[in-house]
């Protein structure tokens, strides 16, 4: 008889309202199996923690702890990382290898986008070349939903963009309200969505009127307009309704805005210098407007990936099912991610694959051109009919004690180390 050998989950990359809930599927599928899964460990703050040899016992943990990890947002529980592992940091990659063979870990599932599944691929390819014996498995998770391929063939969608579409369909719905009762000082509105290089998260703003009744515009990066014809876009909504909102994408380009980027290279819009809204917002009233009054901007932040009271019930349910068929790959064959596949016909349905991690690491999806409007300020019917179903029809159900949310609270139980100290290798000062 096999003896069980231990498990490593850990997230990397920006959180989603629904995470967790991949997380939660992962322990529960395995403490299903015991006679496969020995331990199940989280590596503390992605793959940093298994580097620093901190592992989170999670096995450990009260069941109805693992279980409010279905409505606990964000990463806060184990925590994730921007650490890219290149292929010049030799011995952050050995270090890995030697942690799992110190703890028995037979088992890792990284649950993060497409620079997290060239880890994973990583890892398992070194582990192959060490004689470890080890199954690494990718479950995806972004809201930008970038990863995989234009046609939808590796996958349809990715876990946390439904929560973060249903975020917007509803914020946009608030926000005509707002211009609609301020418009006679503050005609307009600019709305900065995330996403750094595509653009389904402002064009989920459609969704809050897919009858295009608001005076709304919905501005991506690749809508490929200036700062110029944005303008004159803007006007001609006021000259015809008096207002006008506008939805645009944190990458729409602006000029120089003093970017920061993280470990990974990708640009971090909110911690830049200048924001894409203010600048617009400025250059609108530097302008002028074809109205009384001024242009106001409103820059909702990191909430949009982390408010548990707008996650899609759907995005819950379908983080869990893709959690849970990471696990069912692993007792198959490594170096796969669990993927969400569309099923054809009117109805929404999907079903659960895998694609090989090979596929997907440091894949990066576009927009499809075709779902650009002509009048490059909209997006088509064909989007709305692909987006709509993620965002779902109910709210979620969330516990409240005393008035608050209540999340998981996992306690502070790590495994005892058994290998000297390491600091990753970027971490090091020069």
């Amino acid at each position: 008889m096999t003896t069980p050998r231990n498990v490593v989950v850990a997230q990397s990359g920006g959180p989603t309202p629904v995470i967790n809930n991949s997380l939660r599927a992962v322990v529960e599928t395995c403490h299903a199996a015991p006679e496969v899964f020995g331990t199940v460990y989280a590596g503390w703050h992605g793959i940093e923690g298994v580097l620093r040899e901190e592992l989170l016992d999670l096995s450990a943990q009260p069941p109805e702890e693992i279980a409010l990890l279905r409505t606990t947002p964000a990463a806060g529980s184990v925590g994730t990382c921007r650490y890219k592992l290149k292929a010049a940091q030799q011995e952050d990659f050995e270090r890995v290898v030697e942690v799992f063979k110190a703890h028995n870990v037979g088992y890792f599932f990284y649950i993060g986008g497409n620079d997290s599944m060239d880890t994973a691929h990583k890892v398992a390819n070194l582990a192959h070349e060490r004689g470890l014996d080890l199954v690494a498995t990718g479950v995806p998770k972004t809201i930008d939903n970038d990863v995989g391929d234009s046609e939808f063939k590796l996958i349809d969608h990715t876990p946390g963009y439904g929560s973060v579409a249903r975020y917007w369909a509803l914020t946009v719905q608030n926000a005509n309200q707002e211009n609609a009762g301020s418009c006679p000082s503050d005609p307009v509105l600019v709305l900065q969505a995330m996403g750094r290089k595509i653009g389904f998260i402002p064009a989920a703003a459609r969704l809050a009127d897919p009858d295009r009744e608001m005076p709304l515009l919905i501005v991506m990066k690749e809508s490929g307009l200036s700062l110029e014809e944005l303008a004159d876009r803007v006007n001609d909504l006021l000259k015809a309704r008096g207002r006008a909102m506008v939805v645009i994408s944190e990458g729409f380009p602006v000029g120089d805005i003093g970017e920061r980027k993280d470990a990974f290279g990708h640009v971090q819009f909110s911690s830049s210098q200048m924001m894409v809204e203010q600048l617009v917002v400025n250059y609108l009233n530097e302008v002028g407007l074809q109205a009384r009054g001024v242009a106001r901007g409103n820059v909702p932040g990191t909430d949009q990936r982390h408010s548990m009271i707008y996650a899609s019930t759907v995005d819950l349910e379908e983080a869990y099912k893709v959690g849970r068929k990471a696990v069912q790959v692993a007792l198959e064959e490594s170096g796969y991610m669990a993927t969400i596949l569309r099923e054809p016909g009117p109805l929404y349905n999907v079903r659960y694959d895998k694609v090989p991690l090979e596929l997907v690491a440091n894949s990066e999806r576009t927009f499809p051109e075709a779902w650009i409007a002509p009048n490059r300020v909209d997006v088509t019917d064909d989007f709305v009919r692909y987006a709509r179903p993620l965002i779902g029809d109910e709210w979620p159900s969330i516990p409240l004690v005393d008035g608050r949310q209540r999340f998981a609270r996992l306690k502070p139980i790590f495994v005892e180390k058994r290998l000297a100290e390491h600091i990753p290798q970027t971490h090091r000062a020069d």
